[in-house]
């Protein structure tokens, strides 16, 4: 159990976090889900940045095995959020905004688990961050922490989740695509991800698709800002 299973949306941050993978692992595979979001044309973006990755990267493209896709749209039709209902983004009960879908990760990860058994993968890597993020609490160190403990507990596993973007904010995820693909890969995570809450693909800006106003496209853009101007975010 040596490779890694890479849970994709299709946004900046799991893109980095994919080039992260096949620079550290010789099996990499990608994990997707189809909760029914608003902004499922995130689903596109996946598959225009894998083909844009073996594309432009033949060494990681041999690196760079299955695709997976689950339907879990159940977890949307229990879901009241501004992700799975068509509603305006706001401030939510306890001071979350309505955009946190309770259990998303929790979820994802572990039917990522499941399949990573299957796969024999043992590396389990997301894009989750506590430094740039909306106070979700299933983004936190400490929860996956401890989900990690679980999983192990529950599969007689030794699954290592790994959060590569945990402690850096947006201009520094930025920078680690630099880093791992030079700008090459940046302007691919630019010009082909998608982190938009609404799933705008219409109006292109210089930090990629997007609304413009939402909470993801405004930490989007600021962190792109800081990164190009090589200042503090």
């Amino acid at each position: 159990m040596s490779g890694a299973l890479v849970l994709l949306s299709g946004g900046q941050d799991s893109a980095t976090c994919l080039a992260w993978a096949l620079t550290r692992y010789s099996q990499v595979e990608t994990i997707g889900f189809d909760y029914g979001q608003r902004h499922r044309s995130e689903l596109e973006a996946r598959s225009r940045l894998l083909g844009g990755l073996r594309a432009k990267f033949p060494a990681w493209a041999e690196r760079l095995g299955a695709d997976h896709v689950l339907d879990l749209r159940i977890l949307g039709q229990i879901s009241e959020t501004a992700l799975t209902r068509e509603c305006d983004i706001a401030s939510g009960p306890g001071g979350l905004p309505n955009t946190f879908v309770p259990g998303r990760n929790l979820i994802f990860l572990t039917f990522a688990a499941a399949l990573a058994f299957r796969r024999n993968l043992k590396h389990i890597v997301s894009g989750v961050c506590e430094t740039d993020y909306s106070g979700y609490p299933d983004c936190r160190d400490d929860t996956i922490k401890a989900l990690q403990v679980t999983l192990n507990l529950g599969m007689e596993q030794r699954f290592v989740l790994d959060t590569p973007l945990m402690w850096i904010d947006k201009a520094q995820t930025w920078r680690l695509a630099e880093g791992l693909g030079g700008s090459a890969l940046v302007e691919l995570i630019r010009s082909e991800t998608l982190s938009c809450y609404l799933g705008d693909t219409e109006h292109m800006h210089a930090w990629g698709h997007g609304c413009g106003t939402c909470p993801a496209c405004d930490l989007r853009a600021r962190g792109y800002a800081a990164f190009v101007t090589k200042t503090p975010q």
